[in-house]
């Protein structure tokens, strides 16, 4: 969780879930400010899971809490999906949709008022285009994000996002290569490009291009771009330019793949698209075409009927795709997915099934930053002596003189503390 309050404006905004999120979290901060919206918070939810819309809730209640004389504006994918439970909450002034909360025009009508309708989100399914909207940057001059898709078509038995984002709409590539030019102008070092699923990004513009095509012309017409990065992409949805782009070495040595799981059968009950044996192929020729590539993943521990066989190809997966960062969820079932009416696991098998997946990712990430000691690297530094390198290792700098934030700093990387690499003065 995070938030952020601009020294300007009262108004205040916290981020719950993904990049994307935050992303148009920045963007929701701008709207607020430039509408002069004062003593106002805004919850940015997340809906991923059950527990995700719980903490939402308590969010919710400790901001208004902390806050009694602030306004409470709910947005984010667990509002749009249930507007209605947030409408109930005493604590809420305001419930905004997905669509809604990215208008400029939302933070300065009438109903940000007294007296108007509490719930503000119409159907998310019936928006057809996603707009660019250009922030000056999340992480100092180090990183910018660049949302160029929102929604998905697919409907994994176990996800509820599409309910809240909508059907798959893309940012169209003029408008993208434009906000990326602006932002290296500005003086950013790296643009990762961010979406909900990033590789259909293409299939609603003329001509249907696809991901790959994108990333080229970005790279090809913005040179001064030093780095790009790609966030989370569906590991089936690579295309032949993609890989072909990945071969640049302007762009970011790193994938997270959308995983989910490393056994066939839960795979197809998760009505994914990909077979464990598709994710190792595309591991290896990532990295026959980057050698210095590293890969992380998403991986649900827990999902209904895994059996003990089904829930070790899991762990096993870690090893024979090389992954070197693993993001874990337990499951939890969402009401309206498929997934839900499926037979449950034990709360506490799943906790502990979760428990044992972490350790083996733990160890995973140990062995990567193992790879890196002793080594020269580039750190781009973020901020407080903190940064990362291309393939996104977080380093820890000590004993440098002056350290300027946004920009690369040669290092020796002299240890590492098993979740982020220990760095001193080259």
């Amino acid at each position: 969780m995070t938030a952020t309050k601009d020294p300007q404006t009262k108004a205040r905004v916290i981020t719950l879930g993904c990049r994307l999120n935050s992303y148009e979290s920045e963007v929701m901060r701008g709207h607020a400010e430039s509408a002069g919206l004062d003593d106002a918070i805004i919850v940015n939810t997340c809906a991923v899971t059950s527990e995700a819309v719980r903490t939402a809730r308590q969010t919710i209640r400790r901001a208004k809490k902390d806050n009694p004389g602030a306004r409470i504006l709910v947005t984010g994918c667990a509002a749009q999906i249930d507007p209605g439970e947030f409408a109930a909450m005493p604590e809420v002034d305001r419930v905004i949709g997905n669509h809604e909360k990215m208008q400029a025009g939302t933070w300065v009508s009438p109903a940000m008022h007294e007296g108007h309708e509490k719930i503000l989100v119409n159907d998310i399914m019936s928006v057809k285009e996603t707009a660019g909207h250009l922030i000056d940057g999340m992480e100092g001059r180090a990183r910018a994000y660049v949302q160029v898709q929102n929604g998905c078509d697919h409907r994994c038995t176990f996800c509820i996002i599409p309910y809240g984002r909508g059907n798959s709409r893309s940012v169209p590539a003029g408008e993208v290569v434009q906000m990326v030019r602006r932002l290296v102008e500005t003086g950013h070092y790296e643009v990762v490009l961010t979406g909900v699923d990033l590789t259909s990004w293409g299939a609603d513009l003329p001509g249907q291009p696809q991901l790959g095509n994108l990333v080229q012309r970005i790279l090809k017409l913005v040179p001064e771009l030093e780095q790009l990065r790609i966030s989370s992409i569906d590991a089936i949805e690579m295309d032949d330019a993609l890989f072909e782009a990945m071969a640049e070495p302007r762009l970011a040595p790193f994938m997270h793949l959308s995983l989910q799981h490393g056994d066939n059968l839960m795979l197809k009950r998760m009505k994914r698209r990909h077979s464990r044996e598709d994710a190792i192929v595309l591991a290896e020729k990532l990295r026959a075409i980057r050698p210095d590539m590293a890969l992380g993943a998403d991986i649900i521990a827990g999902f209904p009927t895994e059996t003990e066989s089904a829930f070790e190809n899991s762990m096993r997966l870690v090893e024979d795709c090389n992954l070197s960062f693993l993001h874990v969820f337990p499951y939890s079932p969402r009401p309206g997915t498929p997934a839900a009416r499926m037979p449950q696991l034990e709360k506490s098998m799943i906790r502990a099934r979760a428990a044992r997946l972490r350790e083996v990712g733990d160890k995973a990430l140990a062995r990567h930053l193992d790879t890196h000691v002793g080594g020269l690297r580039d750190v781009l530094v973020e901020q407080e002596a903190d940064g990362r390198l291309s393939d996104f290792s977080r380093v820890s700098l000590t004993g440098f003189a002056t350290l300027e934030a946004g920009r690369p700093t040669p290092a020796r990387i002299v240890a590492h503390d098993g979740q982020k690499l220990i760095a001193e003065p080259a």
